[in-house]
C-alpha cells in the first residue's frame, strides 16, 4: 500500500479547490457509490483525507478516459477486492478535470472561452460577456457553445456562490445573460419541419428555466414544433395548453425536491389525459430513487443526450415504468401538517426568540423545511430530506455561518411539531427525532 495520508483533515471547500469537482457531484458519488466515504466531525461536517482527494482525482481521470462514473467505481472496487491499491496500479498523473483543455474545434478552446465569459460575468462586464459569446457562436457549433460555455459557466458560478467566493447578484447577472442569449437563438430557429408537437414546461414552483430552455432550443433546431411554457406552470395551465395544443409528448425538468414532488403530480395528470411525459433535472441525478415515483420517461443524467432520448421515445413508445405506491398514512400526515403549519411556525418562533434569531430568517427556514417535508410525504420517503440538510450545512460552512444554527433550529421545530400534530403526523415526528439524534452524535 502507498503512504498517502488517510487522516481525515480537509473540509469540503478544500476538496473542491483541489479536485475541481462540483460539490453536488461529490455528494452524489458519496450517496450513490460510497466513494469517497468521509468522516464526520461532532457537528456533522465532512472531513476528507489526502487519500480521499487522490481517489477523487483517480475517478475523474477514468472519466476523462471515457468511462462512466459507475464503471470507474467498479474498477476501483475490483482492485480493492484483489487486494491491490488502485492508486498504485494506475497512479494519478493528470491535473484535475476542471483544469483540462476542454473541446477544441480548431481555434481557442471552449474551456478557455467559458472561463473568459465567467470572468466577464462576475465583474458585471456585460459588453465583454456578450462579445465573447458572439465570437464563440460565430466560430463553434451552437450546441457546443450552449453546453460547454453557457451551461458549464453557469454551473461554475453557482459553485463559486456555494463555496462563498461569488455573490447571488453575480449568479443572477450571468443567468440573465445566458437566458437572453438562448431566447435570441430560439427566435432565430428555423420553422418546424416535423409534424410532431412537443410541449416543454417547468412544474409548479420551479423557476430554474435554463436546462429546459436549452432542451427546447435543441429540439427546435431539429425541426420539432415545440410549445415552450417556461417557469412555474400551474397544473391548470398544463390542462388548458395540453387540450389546446394536443402535444405528442410533454417534457419537464425539476431541480429541487419540492418541485420534483410537484412534477409527480403533473405526471399523474398527464397519465390521466393519455399524454406521455418525459422528465429530467438535477434532483433526479442526486436522488435517483425519485425516478421510481414519476410516471414518465427519465431522459438521462446528461443533458447532451436529451434529444436522442426524446427521439427514442417518439419512435419506439417504450412502456412507462410502474411507479411505487405511497402508503395512505403519508397522505393523512400531509393533510394534518398543512392544517397545523401556522401553529408550528408560531411555536418555533416562541422557542427561538430568546436566542436572537431574526424573524425574517425563521420565516425563510420554515418555508424551506415545510415545502420539503410535504415533498417527502408525497414521495412516501422523508429520508430524502437528508440530502437537503447536508447541502445546507455545507453551504453554511462555506459562507462561514455558524452551522450550530441548523441543529438548534431543527430541535425547536421538532418540539413544535410534536406539540401540535396528532397521531396522523407520526411519520414527521419520527423523522425529525431521527435527524435530531443524528445531529447530536
Amino acid at each position: 500500500m502507498n503512504d498517502i495520508n488517510k487522516m481525515p483533515t480537509f473540509n469540503l471547500k478544500v476538496v473542491i479547490q483541489e479536485t475541481g469537482l462540483k460539490a453536488d457531484t461529490l455528494r452524489a458519488w458519496e450517496r450513490r457509490y460510497g466513494l469517497p466515504d468521509p468522516q464526520r466531525t461532532p457537528g456533522g461536517h465532512r472531513l476528507y483525507s489526502q487519500y480521499d482527494i487522490e481517489m477523487i482525482k483517480w475517478l475523474m481521470e477514468r472519466q476523462k478516459e471515457g468511462l462512466r462514473i459507475h464503471h470507474a467505481v467498479e474498477m476501483w472496487r475490483n482492485f480493492e477486492q484483489a487486494g491491490q491499491d488502485p492508486l498504485q496500479e494506475i497512479p494519478v498523473l493528470s491535473t484535475p478535470a476542471s483544469h483540462g483543455v476542454g473541446i477544441d474545434f480548431g481555434g481557442k478552446v471552449l474551456e478557455e472561452i467559458k472561463q473568459d465569459w465567467v470572468n466577464a460575468c462576475i465583474t458585471f462586464n456585460e459588453a465583454r460577456a456578450e462579445n465573447i459569446l458572439a465570437q464563440a457562436f460565430a466560430r463553434y457549433p451552437m450546441e457546443a457553445v450552449c453546453t460547454e460555455v453557457l451551461r458549464q459557466g453557469l454551473s461554475d458560478i453557482g459553485s463559486m456562490w456555494y463555496e462563498g467566493s461569488s455573490s447571488v447578484q453575480q449568479e443572477h447577472f450571468a443567468s440573465a445573460l445566458a437566458i437572453r442569449r438562448l431566447n435570441a437563438l430560439l427566435a432565430a430557429a428555423p420553422l418546424p419541419s416535423r409534424k410532431t408537437k412537443l410541449l416543454t414546461a417547468c412544474p409548479p414552483g420551479e423557476d430554474h428555466i435554463f436546462p429546459l430552455l436549452m432542451i427546447t432550443l435543441f429540439l427546435r433546431q431539429r425541426g420539432y414544433d415545440v410549445v415552450y411554457l417556461g417557469a412555474n406552470v400551474p397544473l391548470d395551465k398544463f390542462d388548458l395548453t395540453v387540450r389546446t395544443a394536443k402535444p405528442n409528448l410533454v417534457i419537464s425538468t425539476a431541480q429541487q425536491l419540492h418541485t420534483a414532488a410537484n412534477l409527480s403530480e403533473v405526471a399523474k395528470y398527464m397519465k390521466h389525459m393519455g399524454v406521455p411525459l418525459a422528465y429530467g433535472g438535477l434532483v433526479f441525478n442526486v436522488l435517483p430513487r425519485l425516478r421510481n415515483q414519476i410516471s414518465g420517461y427519465f431522459l438521462g443524467e446528461d443533458l447532451e443526450g436529451t434529444v436522442a432520448a426524446v427521439e427514442n421515445i417518439l419512435m419506439h413508445h417504450p412502456e412507462i415504468p410502474v411507479i411505487d405506491q405511497v402508503p395512505l398514512l403519508y397522505s393523512e400526515a400531509t393533510a394534518e401538517f398543512r392544517d397545523k403549519q401556522p401553529s408550528i411556525a408560531a411555536a418555533t418562533w416562541d422557542k427561538l426568540r430568546p436566542n436572537g434569531i431574526q424573524e425574517k430568517h425563521l420565516e425563510i427556514a420554515n418555508q424551506f423545511l415545510a415545502q420539503d417535508i410535504e415533498a417527502g410525504l408525497k414521495f412516501g420517503d422523508l429520508d430524502l430530506l437528508d440530502y437537503e440538510f447536508d447541502w445546507l450545512a455545507d453551504l453554511l460552512q462555506s459562507h462561514e455561518i455558524p452551522v450550530e444554527i441548523l441543529p438548534e433550529y431543527l430541535s425547536s421545530y421538532s418540539q413544535a411539531v410534536e406539540e401540535n400534530l396528532d397521531e396522523r403526523g407520526r411519520p414527521i415526528v419520527d423523522w425529525l427525532n431521527r435527524v435530531a439524534r443524528r445531529d447530536q452524535k
